[in-house]
């Protein structure tokens, strides 16, 4: 099995520390996946009705009539921003629109009716509304779901699997009703194989687990 570069953690590092010990218990997880069942083909899809802002997404804040004030910006770990006269605003959580409408009126305090417009460019997401990928992945990564999103999409995300990865044993971990399911997933079946019946369906919050090949 590969081992996982994981910053060094401090004191008050417990998130981080919670994530050390969750990866290697997750890749074990996928090294003994013969008695879970075959992740379901199709299933009820996520419906994304609105875009919601996460940690680390960047936007564009626009203040028409005011260029000094409109300003490019990303939201930081702790899911808020800070733009010229508004600080500490919780962007995290909200729609754009709805950190528009936050903005005007924090804005209200310097400005008669300000206009503002919120437009997110570069997106990651609240972390409920990712799919994580690790282990012998290419490019091991939080994607942000996307409706309709499969394995498939998932696989030209990460640029695939590596040589050492024991495709067919992959496994998606996935929390139904509050507790944790296991699926097996057949990527060697349909990256190299090109089988489209070992494509499968995503939702957000899934971690897909692909475990070294055993030599």
């Amino acid at each position: 099995m590969s081992l996982i570069h994981v910053p060094k953690v401090g004191p008050k590092s417990g998130p981080r520390l919670g994530l050390v010990v969750l990866l290697p218990a997750l890749l074990l997880a996928g090294c003994a996946t013969t008695d879970y069942p075959e992740a379901p083909s199709s299933i009820e899809r996520a419906v994304i009705e609105q875009y919601i802002i996460g940690p680390g997404d960047s936007l564009q804040v626009s203040v028409r009539g005011n260029p000094d004030l409109s300003t490019g910006v990303s939201v930081r770990p702790d899911g808020q921003i800070t733009t010229p006269l508004v600080e500490d605003v919780q962007a995290s959580g909200q729609t754009p629109t709805e950190l528009a409408r936050a903005m005007e009126e924090e804005l209200s305090r310097f400005l008669r009716d300000p206009i503002v417009t919120v437009m997110v460019t570069g997106f990651a997401g609240p972390y409920n509304r990712q799919v994580r990928v690790i282990g012998q992945a290419a490019e091991p990564q939080a994607l942000q779901y996307r409706e309709d999103m499969s394995v498939m999409d998932v696989m030209i995300a990460v640029g695939g699997i590596t040589d050492f990865a024991a495709g067919n044993r992959a496994v998606i971990v996935r929390n139904e009703n509050g507790e944790r399911q296991q699926y097996r997933v057949r990527l060697d079946d349909l990256v190299n194989g090109g089988d489209i019946s070992a494509n499968v369906d995503m939702l957000p919050g899934d971690t897909l687990i692909i475990p070294e090949r055993r030599f």
